[in-house]
């Protein structure tokens, strides 16, 4: 596969980022800081052209940049937070996605969406019902993509729909059936193996929380990379939310 990867370096208020389902713990912003490099270095290594999004110091979210902005194909649907003080995430984005060509629409007030909680899978499109997307934004994202299927998903106890599931290369579901219902998921030994990114031939990217995941990975016969990200998990983040993909 290959293409060009968005990502945001973390700023040094990162530790200040919102917490909502887990107890908030102290954040290093240094070793947050080198495990972004290896991450962005993983997905250099695997095909990928990193694209730093401008840097947000003052935004400490500024780092989970995929919920600022959905592509799907040439289209770059850009989103509306649902928590206010990321909107500003916004802006920098777009001018990201548009420096590369990417037709945008606009989600706009009622609606909100946040990235993470818009999962594609083949022509399918999860969207999650969460604190942070409301029926208005998932409405908007349907119009926008009227050649996919838009399926609405409700969440229990997670911050985002991606927090809770992931789709692997062969279009299986990989997920907690405690935080949502969806059919035929394959259920991880570790909360976060919940959570992989595609990154083409068969590989994914994973989180090195989640070992005993990785290896059930592997019998099925996929390339598995990993990737520590502790200190953004400290921030319900996975290494879903540190890049946005945009296949070649």
């Amino acid at each position: 596969m290959g293409g060009t990867a968005l990502v945001r370096r973390p700023g040094p208020r990162l530790a200040e980022g919102i917490v909502t389902n887990i107890q908030r713990e102290m954040v290093d912003a240094g070793l947050a800081a080198a495990q972004h490099a290896a991450y962005v270095a993983a997905l250099r290594d695997n095909g990928w052209r990193p694209v730093e999004v401008e840097p947000a110091d003052d935004l400490p979210d500024g780092p989970f940049v995929e919920d600022t902005v959905v592509v799907c194909d040439r289209l770059a649907v850009l989103t509306r937070p649902g928590a206010p003080e990321r909107r500003a995430e916004v802006a920098s984005a777009a001018r990201a996605v548009r420096d590369l060509g990417l037709d945008t629409v606009t989600i706009t007030e009622p609606g909100t969406l946040d990235g993470g909680d818009v999962l594609q899978a083949g022509e399918t499109i999860y969207a999650g019902r969460s604190a942070r997307t409301n029926d208005e934004g998932i409405a908007q994202l349907a119009a926008a993509l009227p050649g996919k299927k838009v399926v609405p998903v409700n969440l229990r106890g997670v911050l985002h729909l991606k927090s809770a599931v992931t789709a692997l290369p062969d279009g299986a579901l990989i997920g907690d059936p405690e935080h949502v219902d969806l059919p035929d998921l394959l259920v991880p030994p570790e909360e976060s193996g919940s959570h992989v990114v595609l990154l083409g031939g068969g590989t994914v990217l994973m989180a090195a929380s989640a070992p005993r995941t990785a290896a059930m990975l592997r019998e099925r016969g996929l390339g598995v990379v990993t990737v520590d990200i502790g200190e953004f998990e400290k921030l319900e983040g996975c290494v879903t939310c540190l890049s946005v993909l945009i296949p070649d």
